[in-house]
């Protein structure tokens, strides 16, 4: 964060900079006022770039088998162009790599799931994926596995037909 408002005001400087070089080779023909305009749409632009250009950033960054599962786009009152275009400020991504099934039950899976957000730091979640029911549910730090090698006691999610993590870890 704080490398960020280092590059925007940076950017302002620029920019500032430039129109004041253009000042001078035209001679003073430049109104004053445009260097403050320049560095301020300057910032602006910079803040927007940051904004949309943090998801492929990090998604591009994800280790191999951690696959981008479900984002979340956000639209602001006072980030005017998000209307326009919203923009991805946190996702969930699946550890495929390291995901695991009981022999009993090949249709149900114990994965890792890693929640990303602009500026919060990551945060990890086991889940159990049960493809042949189509839910999904949080695993709680003492999960308990019955004789059959099922989990007991799971809050439950039923899936939508466009589950995007159902989808993800089951294949369609």
């Amino acid at each position: 964060m704080f490398l960020e408002l280092i590059a925007v005001i940076f950017a302002g400087i620029a920019a500032a900079g430039v129109v004041m070089l253009l000042g001078k080779f035209m001679r003073g023909r430049l109104p004053r006022w445009l260097a403050p305009v320049a560095a301020g749409l300057a910032m602006i632009a910079a803040t927007i770039a940051s904004e949309y250009g943090w998801y492929p950033r990090t998604a591009a960054a994800l280790p191999d088998g951690l696959v981008v599962a479900d984002t979340v786009e956000n639209q602001s009152f006072y980030r005017p162009w998000t209307y326009a275009v919203p923009y991805i400020d946190r996702f969930a991504a699946l550890d495929t790599a390291t995901m695991k099934s009981h022999q009993a039950h090949p249709e149900v899976y114990l994965a890792e799931i890693y929640f990303f957000g602009r500026w919060a730091p990551v945060n990890s979640r086991p889940v159990v994926l049960d493809c042949g029911k189509w839910r999904r549910a949080l695993a709680a730090g003492t999960i308990v596995f019955s004789g059959s090698g099922l989990p007991k006691g799971l809050d439950w999610v039923a899936g939508t037909p466009d589950d995007t993590i159902l989808t993800t870890a089951c294949g369609g």
